[in-house]
């Protein structure tokens, strides 16, 4: 399906965005029980072909080949072969396509899209003397991580180190604020926008849920 803007209200470039599509196709697959139960049966074969359709046009034109990475997902697609190759912090996003229920965190096309965007490959990708993490034009900056995409980062992890690393990063970059900020300086934690990010502050507290789930030894680690 076609958008206009990002979840970060900034305008798309192309009209297919591929992270709110494929948040697009679970939903609509979850719909589909419940319809079902209604014996509205009509309605639940529409909404099943129409979660395939969009599910078949991500893997038709939302794939591309990369030539270091191979095959990874685009952020955006035109239909007609162009293509926006990058992330943005904001979710829907690429990195939480498993968060959503997409695909898993062992998809090869996924892998190589994560492995993507947490490189210098990625343009909105930046490192500095404090941190490193994912940017957003939505800013205007390209030197500010977003605490929320590193958040994201952990959530999507299965590895130990990186989960730590991040966990570690959030820590650091508060500023002594306590609170999770829209975005931070890589090399002064002290310069960010946003003094309280709600949608930010409510995923930290999603993770640290998380963690204490599956891996609380790391929580004591980062004390």
């Amino acid at each position: 399906s076609r958008c206009v803007f990002r979840p970060s209200d900034d305008e798309c470039v192309f009209p297919y965005l591929i992270p709110a599509n494929a948040m697009a196709v679970v939903y609509l697959k979850k719909v589909i029980p419940i319809l079902e139960k209604l014996t509205d049966f009509d309605t639940a074969s529409a909404v099943k072909r129409m979660a395939g359709d969009i599910d078949l046009g991500i893997k038709e034109w939302g794939v591309i080949d990369h030539n270091v990475f191979g095959k990874m997902y685009a952020y955006e697609v035109d239909g007609f072969g162009s293509s926006c190759v990058m992330d943005d912090p904001n979710i829907p996003s690429l990195l939480s396509l498993p968060y959503l229920g997409y695909c898993k965190t062992t998809d090869p096309i996924y892998r190589n899209t994560r492995e993507f965007i947490l490189s210098k490959w990625n343009s909105f990708y930046a490192a500095g003397a404090v941190a490193c993490g994912l940017t957003s034009p939505h800013v205007g900056v390209c030197d500010h991580f977003w605490p929320m995409a590193t958040i994201m980062q952990a959530m999507t992890s299965t590895d130990e180190r990186e989960i730590l690393q991040c966990l570690k990063t959030l820590k650091k970059t508060h500023a002594g604020t306590f609170a999770m900020h829209e975005s931070i300086d890589v090399d002064n934690p002290r310069k960010f926008t946003r003094h309280w990010f709600a949608w930010a502050n409510s995923m930290f507290g999603e993770l640290i849920l998380k963690v204490y789930n599956t891996h609380p030894h790391l929580l004591k680690k980062t004390l």
